[in-house]
């Protein structure tokens, strides 16, 4: 049964969900107790080390690593970091700062979220060339 590899990357996908839509919810926790909840600082932090760790991910994977599983590969990066990541969410938190007029806070974190991301998953890819 573990020998079909359709079921294997399944399984491997599902575990890797699994630890990151836990993590996920646990950090928006720690966040909204920690600061508040006016503004969505556990998305924002979220989306961008789940940028950060994609990008080192899967530079790292790629270019560093002579041999990976392919299912390592999925259980981290499509698993675990698809699941981490909340970028649905960073919409629709957007869209609530915007109709409760928040304008100004919503603008920063709309364009703040995007700008850094593409930043920070630069900054992954920049981070994993100095790994062996």
């Amino acid at each position: 049964m573990l020998q079909d590899p359709n079921l294997r990357q399944s399984l491997a996908i599902s575990l890797g969900a699994i630890a990151g839509v836990v993590s996920r919810y646990y950090l928006t926790l720690w966040f909204a107790q920690r600061f508040g909840i006016n503004f969505p600082y556990g998305t924002f932090f979220i989306n961008l080390s789940g940028c950060l760790a994609m990008g080192f991910f899967t530079t790292w994977a790629v270019e560093k690593v002579a041999i990976i599983l392919p299912e390592l590969r999925l259980m981290i990066a499509t698993g675990f970091l698809g699941a981490y990541t909340t970028f649905s969410t960073y919409g629709l938190e957007s869209l609530a700062l915007m109709r409760s007029g928040n304008l100004l806070t919503a603008t920063g974190y709309w364009l703040g979220s995007a700008i850094l991301g593409i930043l920070s998953v630069q900054l992954g890819v920049i981070i994993a060339k100095f790994f062996r």
